[in-house]
């Protein structure tokens, strides 16, 4: 009996603290989130002013690159992908300068027009300043790693106004197939209060509730795979440019500063070349095809070299916002098909997207109840599942941590970092269908078949 009420108490101890501490993360994050936030539309409203403000993407680019090397090398791409490192590698220890540089550099990144998101950053300041939080109050390496993902489920939350999906992200995207669940009370209260704080803060959010009235049939749930399907071969294609570009930019033997000037004359020549709707959030282009409106064809693959030219060549900001981009372009493309509709296939394409690139199906799942209602939850989630699998064991976060594997009949090392799996061994079981594919492929590989 004692013992129960001792492990009661302890129990009812730990909730408690865990409740005041993220509630204070919460409110931290939710106000420097909204500075952030207002700064970014402050400045981007301003170069919008002049009509051909890009041309100033190569001195951008070079200036933020000096701002990322000399002050915070950890702020350096896009924003989350250093989180999971810290996470991971040092128990969630970052560096309290990143808070300042992050914000400058992404400013003047997408103010000029630089294809990034703003996710990132928020992710990687609410982390940085949880950190500092941490140091400040002398938290071990267990409480400050918890306090830090409570960091980045806020930034993702207030960023998107998204509560529920932006605490699952936090946890989810450590792990490829795996959830902390100890860190689901208090990423989900730092997430809910940083997103009040923010609102309250008055940041206005996107949300487009669907005009669907869902009617079950074989026939339209065919089209939600086929979609799942087309969206996971997106994400992959996404993956593999973000990294044949970021290869490109690691052999070109230059100061990195002036790997930026390159990287924003690129941009600028893009632009004038294909269109400016390709450079900085693309908010517009995500709003319209949502609502249905005609989308260039191939919009979500300029937008992918934009992207990756962006973030490999000295730009600063995050990854998701684009990913939007190409999942509602993607969608809208593939909604153009005689019998489908464009405007669900947009929204089911976005959230598909950050399922494959980003291997969180359950965030992205929740996010879609949460921005276009409840009626349309169901197909993204089958479809955003769909996605996850296509991708394979890629990432546009290279230090998640695999912690399953997406198919029996695949062997690859558990614990593993995502940069780290450069191939996949087959793992042929004679009475599963995949398994008798496997032993094809095999046979194939070796030039017996």
């Amino acid at each position: 009996m004692k013992k129960k009420v001792l492990e009661e108490s302890v129990l009812f101890i730990s909730i408690f603290k865990w409740l005041l501490l993220a509630t204070c993360i919460g409110i931290i994050v939710g106000i420097s989130t909204t500075v952030f936030l207002k700064a970014l539309e402050i400045s981007i409203s301003t170069a919008a002013k002049f009509r051909y403000y890009f041309i100033f993407l190569p001195a951008a680019l070079f200036l933020s690159s000096v701002i990322v090397r000399y002050f915070a090398p950890e702020a350096e791409g896009h924003g989350t992908e250093k989180v999971i490192e810290a996470v991971h590698k040092r128990s969630g220890k970052i560096n309290p300068f990143v808070v300042p540089v992050k914000l400058i550099a992404t400013i003047i990144t997408i103010a000029m027009g630089g294809s990034a998101g703003k996710e990132g950053p928020c992710a990687q300041i609410g982390a940085g300043l949880s950190s500092l939080f941490s140091d400040l109050f002398k938290f071990g390496d267990k409480d400050r790693k918890k306090l830090v993902i409570c960091g980045i489920s806020a930034g993702f939350a207030t960023v998107f106004g998204t509560p529920i999906a932006g605490a699952i992200f936090g946890v989810e995207v450590l792990f490829v197939g795996g959830l902390l669940y100890e860190v689901l009370l208090p990423s989900f209260v730092a997430g809910i209060v940083g997103y009040q704080v923010s609102s309250a803060l008055g940041v206005s959010y996107f949300y487009e509730p669907i005009n669907f009235v869902p009617i079950f049939s074989s026939q339209f749930f065919i089209k939600i795979c086929l979609g799942g399907i087309f969206f996971g071969i997106c994400s992959l294609v996404f993956i593999e440019i973000l990294k044949f570009i970021g290869l490109m930019s690691q052999r070109l033997k230059l100061w990195s500063p002036l790997k930026g000037l390159v990287g924003g004359l690129i941009l600028a020549i893009c632009a004038f070349v294909f269109s400016s709707r390709y450079l900085g959030l693309g908010l517009e282009t995500i709003k319209g095809a949502i609502e249905g409106k005609d989308i260039p064809n191939g919009a979500f693959l300029l937008k992918m070299l934009f992207t990756s030219v962006t973030l490999n060549f000295g730009g600063s900001g995050g990854i998701v916002t684009p990913i939007f981009f190409i999942g509602a372009s993607s969608g809208n493309f593939f909604g153009n098909l005689p019998g489908f509709d464009r405007s669900i296939f947009s929204a089911i394409g976005m959230v598909s997207l950050l399922a494959g690139a980003a291997n969180t199906p359950i965030s992205a799942s929740i996010m879609a109840v949460e921005l276009f209602g409840p009626a349309i939850g169901p197909y993204a989630a089958v479809s955003s599942i769909i996605s996850f699998l296509m991708t394979g064991h890629r990432s546009v976060y290279p230090s998640q941590v695999l912690a399953v594997v997406k198919s029996p009949s695949i062997f690859v090392e558990k614990g593993t970092e995502m940069k780290d799996v450069h191939d996949v061994e087959f793992h042929p079981r004679s009475k599963t269908i995949t398994g008798s594919i496997a032993k094809k492929i095999k046979k194939i590989r070796k030039g017996k078949i």
